[in-house]
């Protein structure tokens, strides 16, 4: 068997730099890499093929090329600007099972506002969101975020209506001109939970929480795994009813989730789903008593998973694949 796992960022030299606004994306693309890619050469006689941070720029033929010579190809890529759906599309016409969800179902996940009116049809909680253009007026405090962003990029908690002008300029200053989102603010405990999805059913992992930062633009820190077990229940019942509504999920996806204060649970949102690997793979690799991508293979073929067996103890991990033991200290920053 052959497997070709593309990731975006780094078979583009997207954020390569590590001055550029983009390199945190980087970083996490190439731990997810990474990590999959040894994941799938653990699999007996599997040939694991990638594009190599030193191959960049890689033409469309290359990738073309490279898919039509595997059995599957997982692709790992922002949603932004329909680039996940792009080389998803690139991947359907040729020799290669695409290991992913349909275009139907990245098309309504990498939207944000249809993603959400989706779930509202479906009695999924999950903030108010709309397309309206962002006011001084509005109901704060508010998120204002893209459409299709990825990696909470130009995403802005706003408190007040003093900070309309700032999160505007810093916009400018990014040079985004995609569509934006205003989203309610729902206060809580950041979790994500993976799935592998196929035609049997969606399986789910353990919930992690997210480790995001303090400064009121959602950036991605990391994550911890496992998690208390009354919040845990918790997300899987939600994630759940936000995935089981979503036809054409396959392989692994994530759903991020805000868990509020109510133990009944009636203050847990959903806030959306990432149709692809997510960096939460690394982290739950490290505990996960079988191997990962071998059960994404056999969800996407439709067959049962069984039960997933777990190790003992916990683990923080990092953007970057970075992991350690919950209760180790945090590795000091360069």
């Amino acid at each position: 068997m052959r497997v070709f796992v593309y990731e975006h960022m780094t078979a583009s030299g997207t954020g390569r730099e590590p001055d550029s606004s983009e390199h945190d994306l980087y970083r996490e693309g190439r731990a997810m890499r990474d990590a999959v890619a040894a994941d799938f050469r653990l699999l007996p006689n599997t040939e694991v093929f990638i594009f190599s941070d030193q191959d960049v720029p890689v033409d469309p033929y290359t990738f073309n090329d490279a898919a039509n010579n595997a059995d599957w190809t997982l692709v790992i890529a922002p949603e932004a600007e329909n680039t996940l759906l792009d080389l998803a599309e690139e991947v359907w016409p040729s020799n290669s099972r695409f290991l992913g969800p349909t275009d139907d179902a990245i098309r309504l996940t990498s939207d944000k506002l249809a993603l959400a009116e989706h779930w509202q049809d479906h009695d999924v909680p999950t903030p108010i969101t709309t397309d309206r253009e962002l006011s001084p007026r509005a109901a704060f405090p508010i998120v204002w975020k893209p459409q299709d962003g990825a990696g909470s990029s130009v995403t802005f908690l706003l408190k007040s209506a003093q900070d309309v002008s700032r999160a505007k300029e810093e916009l400018e200053a990014a040079d985004h001109t995609g569509p934006m989102l205003v989203q309610q603010f729902v206060p809580g405990r950041a979790t994500s939970v993976a799935f592998l999805c196929g035609t049997a059913g969606q399986v789910p992992l353990l919930p992690t929480f997210q480790l995001l930062s303090e400064d009121g633009r959602f950036k991605y820190r990391g994550g911890e795994v496992p998690i208390p077990g009354e919040l845990a229940e918790r997300a899987v019942k939600l994630a759940r009813r936000a995935v089981e509504c979503v036809p054409g999920l396959i392989g692994y996806v994530g759903v991020d989730l805000v868990l509020g204060t109510a133990e009944d649970g009636s203050r847990d949102y959903a806030i959306e789903i990432n149709p692809r690997l997510t960096t939460s793979y690394v982290g739950l690799r490290a505990i996960a008593d079988f191997n990962i991508a071998e059960m994404m293979l056999k969800a996407a073929k439709g067959e049962a998973l069984g039960e997933l067996k777990w190790k003992a103890g916990g683990v923080r991990f990092e953007p970057d694949g970075t992991v350690n033991a919950l209760g180790d200290p945090a590795p000091a920053k360069a």
